[in-house]
């Protein structure tokens, strides 16, 4: 692992180490120290991006330059998913424990309750920001959500397009900004847009809203600690993710054996 912890723009957040899974960094957090780290970057005013990378993007990652860089900017990488913090025992850097999006939200969403943090929800399919907002709202009285939109967005939209979406988040003036857009667009979108929003704080949080709105259910909490929450949602959904179930994400197998590869032959010409 390396050191991380260098906030963009200079500074620093709490220091944490960074495991390198295939072409995506990880660090190695709890939730807790997670939210710290949030927190920081909050307290710093200097913006940032959080992404949760899961099998689904290490595979995207090794294919797409544009999601690569995103990570590769990113203020914060939490694992999301049980393969992944398996996968760091074969490399010999255990991390300490899972941190999906959808699991991050509520506690960050509490503490920004109890901060007074301004929040602006981006993307699911319309109305989903709503629910998911006046829910949070009846849960966290002091929950400040300033803004919601589900506008149609193209990481390669025109600079006017663009701007139609960023001036209402400009102008609402939130220190959080969940972007619920899906991978690899939600990264791609973050990176290229967290300039243009800071001081805030964007966080990539895939179906997160849906789950908190009660439009899409999650897998039993015993699936996902087994890493099989991936299965449950095959099963929900499956002429939209068997291709990435079943075809593209298998080739996780073929990067982790490479990184394994790799770091063998790093440790035999240490000796």
């Amino acid at each position: 692992m390396t050191p991380g912890g260098q906030r963009p723009g200079g500074g620093q957040v709490r220091r944490r180490q960074r495991l390198a899974m295939g072409p995506l960094p990880i660090d190695s957090l709890t939730l807790e120290e997670a939210l710290d780290v949030v927190q920081d970057l909050v307290d710093g005013g200097e913006g940032g991006s959080v992404f949760t990378p899961n099998v689904d993007h290490v595979v995207l990652a090794d294919m797409d330059a544009r999601l690569r860089g995103a990570y590769a900017r990113a203020s914060l990488s939490l694992v999301d998913g049980a393969p992944l913090v398996w996968a760091s025992r074969l490399l010999g850097e255990t991390l300490p424990e899972k941190i999906s999006g959808s699991d991050f939200v509520l506690p960050l969403l509490e503490r920004a309750s109890e901060r007074e943090w301004r929040v602006y929800f981006l993307g699911g399919a319309p109305g989903v920001g709503e629910k998911a907002r006046d829910k949070l709202c009846v849960r966290l009285p002091r929950l400040q959500v300033v803004g919601v939109d589900s506008p149609r967005i193209d990481v390669d939209d025109s600079p006017e397009r663009r701007e139609a979406v960023l001036a209402p988040i400009r102008d609402a003036n939130p220190q959080l900004v969940l972007v619920a857009l899906g991978a690899p667009k939600q990264e791609i979108w973050i990176d290229r847009a967290r300039d243009a929003l800071r001081p805030a704080v964007l966080l990539g949080i895939g179906a997160a809203l849906d789950f908190v709105a009660g439009t899409v259910p999650r897998a039993p909490a015993w699936l996902s600690r087994v890493g099989l929450e991936w299965l449950f949602r095959l099963s929900r959904e499956p002429r939209r993710l068997w291709r990435r179930y079943l075809v593209r994400d298998p080739r996780f197998v073929l990067l982790l054996a490479r990184a394994i590869r790799e770091r063998r032959r790093v440790a035999s010409r240490a000796r």
